[in-house]
């Protein structure tokens, strides 16, 4: 039996390559002689370089850029010839800020358009970025700062470019920003087609995760929408522009860059469809398996390429009940690893563990059809 196994990571818990590992030896325990493909995949978030890296013969290098709280840090990112790949979340993702430093308000993601104009430097011509996961909620400004934007509030005083900001800024300054070249292509990998603003938006959407006071939703929202309404108001009306806290408005604002499927970008470069041609089951995983999941999320973007008549399993830290009922696109059963009922730091330390166990019980289930 083949056996492709292609999960997502454990957002704080497990990269993607460390949860196709524990799956396999769970399903070996059970079904020795089964062949495991380990395929980890990422949909934008983090994990996704590393999915891809290794597929793709990719050097890791680093760069000095600003951190989220001002301080200069290192930056990872992956390089071959003239293409790059990073992620937004190497550098402000959750689970890099303290619980007690989250405010999407005050992360600071300059770094990230200091690190587009370093790799135009290195003679870089298609840059691919990973958005999701990320700890911020500036609307991109702090993106369109890094390129050298800058802006003032009524007085004529600089503002720092974070999420704050955003309810002073009268003025902006394009004096010392570095252009894009037009042949420079810069991809953004979405996970999410969340619009910038509105109920469905960036702040309404992910703000709560990152620790924004649902009482602030609405203030933050109008003032990201009349940002842009004054600066690219095409950006109000563009889907996954909401992705990252609206850093992928920021990229495509202010750095002319181009939203894809971050999954499907995956899938591609990793030549999934030749690896799962003639597969007998697949597996996927994430950390929690949800509604949100079926529009652009890796579980179900790996289904969708998995062809007919290949059963798609998911094993995930945790189902929600708004889940439609299975099968849906390929995916034919879900499972939850979570066993007992334990603080959540308990669950993310002990993942592996419990991803092994229930894999295990899968494969003692399909050794039986076996027999």
């Amino acid at each position: 039996m083949k056996i492709v196994i292609a999960p997502d990571s454990f957002k704080e818990s497990l990269p993607a390559s460390e949860v196709a590992k524990a799956i396999k030896r769970g399903l070996k325990k059970a079904l020795p002689e089964s062949k495991c493909f380990l395929l980890p995949v990422g949909d934008g978030g983090e994990g996704t370089v590393d999915a891809i890296k290794n597929s793709l013969g990719l050097v890791e290098k680093t760069a000095l850029v600003t951190g989220p709280f001002g301080d200069e840090v290192q930056m990872t990112y992956v390089q071959k010839g003239e293409l790059a790949l990073f992620e937004v979340a190497d550098l402000v993702g959750l689970a890099k800020i303290p619980i007690e430093k989250r405010n999407p308000l005050k992360i600071q993601t300059k770094g990230i358009g200091q690190l587009i104009l370093y790799l135009l430097e290195q003679g870089m011509k298609e840059i691919y970025i990973g958005v999701g996961g990320t700890s911020s909620n500036d609307g991109g400004i702090g993106i369109a700062s890094g390129l050298g934007y800058q802006f003032y509030d009524k007085n004529g005083d600089e503002l720092l470019a974070i999420g704050q900001s955003l309810f002073e800024i009268t003025d902006i300054s394009k004096e010392k920003v570095i252009s894009i070249p037009s042949d420079v292509r810069i991809k953004i990998l979405a996970d999410v087609t969340n619009p910038l603003c509105g109920i469905n938006g960036a702040t309404y959407t992910f703000g709560k995760q990152k620790g924004l006071e649902p009482a602030k939703f609405q203030d933050v929202d109008i003032a990201i929408e009349n940002f842009y309404r004054k600066v690219a108001p095409e950006m109000l009306k563009l889907d996954g522009a909401g992705a990252g806290g609206g850093i992928a408005a920021g990229l495509c604002a202010f750095a002319g860059a181009e939203i894809v499927s971050g999954i499907q970008t995956c899938l591609d470069l990793i030549n999934f469809d030749e690896q799962v041609a003639d597969a007998d089951l697949v597996i996927v995983g994430e950390g929690r398996l949800d509604s949100q999941s079926l529009s652009g999320k890796a579980p179900i973007g790996v289904a969708k390429s998995t062809p007919n008549g290949v059963p798609v399993i998911a094993i995930c830290g945790s189902l929600s009940e708004d889940l439609p009922p299975l099968p849906y696109e390929n995916l034919v059963a879900a499972f939850s690893i979570l066993e007992k009922s334990e603080p959540l730091e308990d669950s993310l330390k002990n993942a592996a563990i419990y991803l092994e166990d229930t894999a295990a019980n899968i494969g003692q289930i399909l050794a039986l059809k076996k027999n």
